[in-house]
Formats: C-alpha cells, structure tokens, sequence
C-alpha cells in the first residue's frame, strides 16, 4: 500500500479528492450561527443590539464628525454653543485644537514645548526597545540609564543652554509617562523580592513581607497619596522638605509593588514542585536556581495578570490629581475650566481617552504576543 501513488486506489480507480467541511460547520458563518443565531430568542437578542448598535454608531459618527467643528477664530465659541443647542449637535473639537498643547504639556513655559514634547517621543521609543526581545541584553540597562538622563536634562533644564524648569511647572502627558515609567520599573524588582520573602523559610522576612503586602493592599492609593503628600512632611526635621512629585512617585511605587508581589507569588506557586526539587538535586545555590530556572517559568505563567496590572497602574496615575499633580487628565479638567469653553468637556475627555487607549492597548497586544512567543515551546 505504501507504493502507491496519492490518489488513485488500488483496484486503480482514482479517489475521489478530500472534501472540505461544509462552510456551515466551520468557521465564521459557523461560529455566527451557533452563538448569535442558535434559537429564535438569540436571533431576536441579536437583531434588537445590531438595531440600537448601529442606530448609536450612526449618531456618534454624526455627531463626532460630520456636524462636527473644528477651529474656530480667536477662542470664539459661539459657533460651538450654537451648534451644541441646535437640533442637529455637533462635536466642538475646537476645543481640542485650542487647548492641545496646554493638555499635554500642563504649565510648562509654552515656548519649551519641544522639550516636553521630545521626552514623549523618548519615552515611547524606549518602551518599544525594550519590548523588542533581540535587544533583551546587558546594553539595554545603558540605553534606559542615558535615555533617562536626556529626559531629566529635558525636563529640568539649566545646562546646555536650557533655561531651567521648575518640577511644579511640569505637567500633562510627560509627568504620567514619568510616574508610570518610573513607578513600575522599581515597583516590578521590589515586587520580586517581596514574593520571595514571602516564601522564606526565615520566619522574620517572611512576616516582613506579609506586613508590607497586607498593610499596602489594605488602603487605597488615594490614602498613600494622601499621607505622602500631607502627614510625611509633618515627621520631617524642619528646613527640610522632599518635592511632591518624588513623594507621589514612592506611594504609587509601594502600592505597585504589593499589588505585582501577590502576582508573581502566583506564578511561584503554579511552578510544580518537580523544579524546585530538581534544582536542588544539582546542587544549586538559592539565587541561582531562582534567577535561572524558578523566575523565568514563574514569570512566563503570569504574563497576563502581570500586564493586566500594569494597566492599571497606568491609569490609576490619574489619581494623583487629588494631591495637585498636573498629571494628563488634570491638565484637560483645567483646560475646559477657561469660561470660553466650559460646557465642552465630553470632547477633551475622549481625546485623552484615546491617547490612554493607545498606549494600553499596545501593552495589551504586546502581552499576547510575547505570552505567545513564550509558550510556543508548549504547543509541539
């Protein structure tokens, strides 16, 4: 049987070519039909979203865009009121175009926007070195420590012939990259060192790190912010006095890192014991076996709650608005706060909407792919 040729049987009659599953079985029109239209309710559910889905779309697509306005001559919104009161309303974008800059950049002096403006530009492209693995070297920590120095002489100013800037005039889209940058990048080690702890086998480590999980976990990051921002400088010797933005930036890393330590204490903990033991039947030391062999599997497991945090993080950067900080989302609350342009707020939230959008949206579609990158092995 092995001798005979692909399609043609043995009485030497041709097989018929393999048929492929009717199109009804698989695929999209499958899959369309067993979960949107399985049983008339479904087909009815069905019918009365796509109704009021596409109904809505059409109305934010005319309202967004095609009534919209988009300039308007010398801060007059009257055009803008007037279209806002018609029968047919319209989106004011004007505002956006307006107020983007102040949006963005917060007080920072207007003529040194460039300088603002290029810190985003550096912050977004280390984010891509880094997530791009052929770049995973020892080289990478000198990109991140020279990079980070052009930020802060950006930001601060006074050499080169930069006119110095003030931290309380920093403000927009820079400060929420900086908080977030910074307070994941030492709230991530911290956060290792801390599920470690927690399954030491020394008994005062070991409460430590439950003290400083449960403690964490058990207040809001409004309450951090506030004790940071108000109670701390109380405790301090008089004459001294640490920048609100540093101690902001501490609170959100100790709340990160508690929050990142229960993740990575999962992925320990999924790890089967068979590596542990394995491990130590080589002989290895602690830190070795957990920085070559524990760690990485541990990590790979939890990949997803991981990335789903520091979303979150991202985010919850906002809430540093409570204690003044012209984070992004502050400086669009105060751009509408101009009586020209009160009343426009919903179209200065979308629009900062859409710059968070992206940059979590990237860290969610990275997380897929490195998820899958990683675990490829698994499939074969």
């Amino acid at each position: 049987m092995s001798d005979i040729s692909l399609g043609t049987s043995v009485a030497g009659i041709p097989e018929a070519a393999p048929r492929q599953p009717p199109a009804l079985t698989t695929g999209p029109v499958a899959w369309v039909r067993a979960n949107l239209f399985s049983s008339w309710l479904n087909t009815a559910l069905t019918l009365v979203l796509a109704y009021f889905i596409v109904r809505y779309a059409i109305g934010f697509v005319d309202w967004a865009f095609v009534n919209a306005i988009w300039s308007v001559p010398n801060n007059q919104t009257q055009a803008c009121r007037a279209l806002k009161a018609s029968a047919t309303p319209g989106a004011c974008w004007a505002v956006v175009t307006e107020k983007h800059r102040f949006i963005l950049f917060g007080t920072y002096p207007y003529e040194e926007h460039w300088r603002p403006a290029l810190v985003c530009v550096l912050f977004t492209a280390l984010y891509i070195v880094s997530g791009m693995r052929r770049f995973w070297r020892k080289e990478l920590a000198l990109v991140w420590i020279a990079t980070l120095v052009v930020i802060g002489i950006l930001m601060w100013g006074g050499i080169l012939g930069l006119s110095y800037v003030p931290q309380e005039r920093w403000g927009g889209l820079p400060i929420t990259l900086i908080l977030a940058t910074f307070g994941l990048a030492f709230a991530f080690p911290l956060s290792i060192l801390v599920a470690l702890g927690r399954r030491s086998s020394m008994p005062a480590v070991r409460v430590l790190c439950v003290a400083y999980v449960e403690l964490i976990r058990g207040v809001p990051l409004i309450s951090l912010l506030f004790m940071a921002s108000v109670m701390f400088p109380l405790f301090l010797p008089e004459g001294i006095n640490i920048d609100k933005l540093l101690r902001a930036q501490v609170a959100i890393t100790l709340f990160a890192g508690a929050y990142l330590a229960e993740v990575v204490r999962g992925g320990l903990q999924a790890l089967p014991k068979g590596q542990y033991e394995a491990a130590d039947a080589l002989g290895l030391s602690y830190w070795y076996k957990t920085g070559f062999i524990i760690l990485p599997q541990a990590l790979r497991l939890v990949i997803p709650p991981l990335v789903n945090t520091f979303i979150g993080f991202f985010k919850d950067t906002s809430l540093v608005l409570i204690i003044g900080i012209f984070d992004l989302l502050t400086a669009g609350k105060t751009a509408v706060v101009e009586p020209a342009w009160q009343g426009f707020g919903v179209e200065v939230y979308l629009a900062i909407s859409v710059i968070y959008f992206c940059y979590c949206f990237a860290m969610s579609r990275y997380s897929q792919n490195l998820e899958a990158e990683l675990n490829r092995h698994r499939g074969r």
